[in-house]
């Protein structure tokens, strides 16, 4: 008896350039790929329902509890990367559905950071839509060397950021909830408090995991102690920060900057307010959209349909 399996959010068209997907049908799987994003609740279900085997790309489709309880025939969930708190785990497992996950680059997101960093600091979004338009030298940018960049989250991706900056001559403090001593000093950097991360640094690059707890640690009072001539770099996730507030920030003129991978809705609409705000750099999401991790992503979720399929699965979360 074949099984469906359906790759979701292929919005560029190439999942089957990093993984060899036809071989399933030697798995008896059939493969349908969604190259767009479904436009409600409804389109997703009735897409889905018929579906054993779905391989998320990140979390541009959320699989919450409501929805599992929706897709009777779903059996193996497949997530690129080994967390995704678009994922309802708990009720996944509740419900007989193994989810797995891959591997992921440990370059991707940090070089995205600072590409988008290093944008912000010469306005280089503005100056080259200025140009376009016959304008030359519109904006006066910074240099980073001598600067004091805050990393919000010193994990993986928050460390190597930090060794970019030491590596362009700056400053580097560091604040997250567990953040240890020992493990700043070890990285090379400052451990302080939220308030003095946002206060002390000229630019706060937000790195931390998003949960619960974490949903919006980027406030107002976090922003306006940034303040006028200050950058917030978010490459993690859009929640993270106070969106409304963002917005206020930026069209008041309290917040320096924003150079944006993530938002709370993606992909973003095309009214958002954000599109037309002020001393931006925004980006859709591209911080994993890398032909190395791809291969990682794509490669991984086919090795864990086959091991799923032949009774071994691998990588469970």
């Amino acid at each position: 008896m074949s099984q469906r399996l359906a790759i979701l959010d292929d919005y560029q068209g190439v999942a089957y350039d990093y993984a060899p997907w036809d071989q399933l049908a030697d798995d008896g799987i059939d493969v349908t790929v969604f190259s767009e994003p479904f436009q409600d609740e409804e389109a997703l279900i009735q897409a889905l329902r018929d579906f054993s085997i779905v391989v998320a790309m990140r979390e541009r489709t959320a699989f919450d509890a409501a929805r599992l309880r929706q897709l009777p025939k779903l059996k193996l969930l497949v997530t690129t990367g080994m967390a995704n708190p678009s994922i309802d785990i708990k009720a996944a497992r509740e419900l007989g559905i193994t989810v797995c996950g891959t591997g992921g680059s440990p370059a991707a997101a940090p070089e995205m950071t600072w590409a988008l960093l290093l944008a912000a600091a010469r306005n280089l979004q503005f100056e080259g839509n200025a140009m376009r338009a016959g304008r030359l030298q519109s904006t006066v940018g910074f240099e980073l060397s001598g600067k004091t960049l805050g990393v919000l989250g010193l994990g993986k991706i928050g460390t190597k950021v930090a060794g970019y900056a030491q590596a362009f001559g700056m400053d580097v403090i560091a604040w997250s909830p567990n953040l240890r001593e020992e493990t700043a000093a070890a990285a090379g950097v400052r451990k302080v408090s939220k308030d003095t991360l946002f206060r002390e640094a000229d630019v706060v690059s937000v790195h931390v995991r998003l949960s619960e707890r974490s949903h919006g640690v980027v406030g107002e009072e976090e922003l306006r102690l940034l303040g006028p001539a200050g950058i917030l770099v978010n490459t993690a996730r859009g929640p993270l920060v106070d969106g409304d507030a963002l917005l206020r920030g930026l069209n008041e003129g309290w917040l320096g900057g924003a150079a944006l991978d993530v938002y709370d809705v993606e992909p973003l609409p095309a009214e958002h307010p954000l599109l037309s705000a002020p001393r931006t750099v925004l980006t859709p999401h591209l911080g994993y959209v890398t032909a190395e991790s791809y291969t990682r992503f794509y490669g991984g979720a086919f090795e864990d349909v086959r091991a799923w399929a032949q009774g071994k699965p691998v990588r469970v979360l």
